[in-house]
């Protein structure tokens, strides 16, 4: 564990750039583009205004050569006497020569330079490497998580009123809905719901009319929904998985593979009065889901489920059914469970 990591979401970023210096060092990492370009502009913005006015821009490829940020902070321009850096770590891991490069660097101090690094989510590995924690002892830390929920709707309020659009609740539900796990798509939605609307309040059919459904979503948020019982929106992600191609065989094993964990579960405490998590490989964060789904499902739900995923694995294996996905939402409902036993899955 990083003790000394000064660790920070986007919103506290922006906040104490409007109040403080820049650091020497800003680690951004995450998955989710859309925060990313905006904080980078943030601290883009940040830095032309504290004197930092000429940008160089890196980035760690199969052209890249260490070499090329040591000469970037060692050359002062004749125009500028700070410097800012942006250098693009897509993996997180600068490899042994780059960690050396990064830990001198963090060893010398910095003086009148600003480095922003940043790339995908990085994991325990590269938080415990020594270039990081060097790194960490002067620098400002925000690993960027997609949006979710209340965090959601309130970028999406912000965002929305920075373009002059009034938006009330059940609008803010709606855009969240329609393009949930594509921020870069809810921005765009809002741009151009700012070019039909300038700074008016919107009401629900005006959104309804103009907003494109570009929800994205993969197995594992179906898989989420469909242990936490919300059958609705899993239903809802399957759709949009059809549409995607995927093929269902993935989604089918999936569902076998939490049978299978469920039933392990009700095992476990059935013998024990307790689930030994971590030996089911379900972490902590998806532990109360499982135990909210053995409330709901006894042994005979799971053992009826477990049949009728193989009588469906059996299928899936000798003929393609002519509406798969029909198949699978009625398997999705055995996790409710639903009263589907006496339908026809076939």
């Amino acid at each position: 564990m990083i003790e000394t990591l000064a660790q920070f979401n986007p919103k506290q970023i922006t906040q104490k750039l409007a109040q403080e210096a820049l650091p020497p060092v800003l680690l951004i990492f995450g998955d989710e583009p859309q925060q990313k370009i905006e904080l980078i502009d943030t601290i883009r913005r940040a830095a032309v205004s504290q004197g930092f006015s000429e940008r160089q821009q890196l980035t760690v490829d199969s052209d890249f050569s260490w070499h090329q940020l040591t000469d970037a902070t060692q050359t002062m321009s004749l125009f500028a006497d700070k410097q800012y850096i942006e250098l693009a770590l897509p993996s997180g891991k600068p490899g042994t020569q780059g960690a050396k490069v990064l830990s001198e660097l963090a060893s010398k101090g910095l003086q009148d330079l600003v480095l922003l690094i940043h790339g995908n989510q990085v994991g325990k590995d590269v938080k415990n490497a020594k270039w990081f924690k060097q790194l960490s002892q002067i620098a400002w830390f925000c690993p960027i998580y997609e949006l979710k929920g209340t965090q959601l709707n309130a970028w999406i309020t912000d965002t929305a009123k920075q373009l002059g659009l009034q938006i009330d609740s059940d609008v803010i539900a709606l855009i969240a809905e329609m393009s949930e796990g594509n921020l870069l798509a809810t921005r765009q939605e809002l741009e151009k719901l700012a070019l039909i609307y300038p700074n008016q309040r919107l009401d629900l059919q005006q959104v309804q009319d103009a907003i494109v459904d570009q929800s994205r979503f993969n197995v594992f948020q179906f898989i989420d929904e469909v242990i936490n019982g919300n059958i609705q929106k899993a239903v809802k992600i399957l759709q949009r998985l059809e549409s995607e191609g995927l093929e269902p065989n993935i989604i089918l094993w999936s569902l076998i593979n939490e049978n299978r964990k469920l039933l392990a579960c009700y095992s476990q405490l059935k013998q024990n009065g307790r689930i030994n998590f971590p030996a089911l490989r379900i972490w902590q964060t998806k532990q109360g889901m499982y135990q909210n789904a053995l409330r709901r499902l006894d042994e005979q739900d799971l053992e009826n489920m477990q049949y009728q995923l193989m009588q469906a694995d059996s299928l899936l294996k000798s003929e393609v059914p002519q509406k798969p996905y029909v198949l699978l939402s009625h398997l999705a409902m055995l996790f409710v469970p639903l009263p589907v036993t006496q339908l026809s899955l076939y």
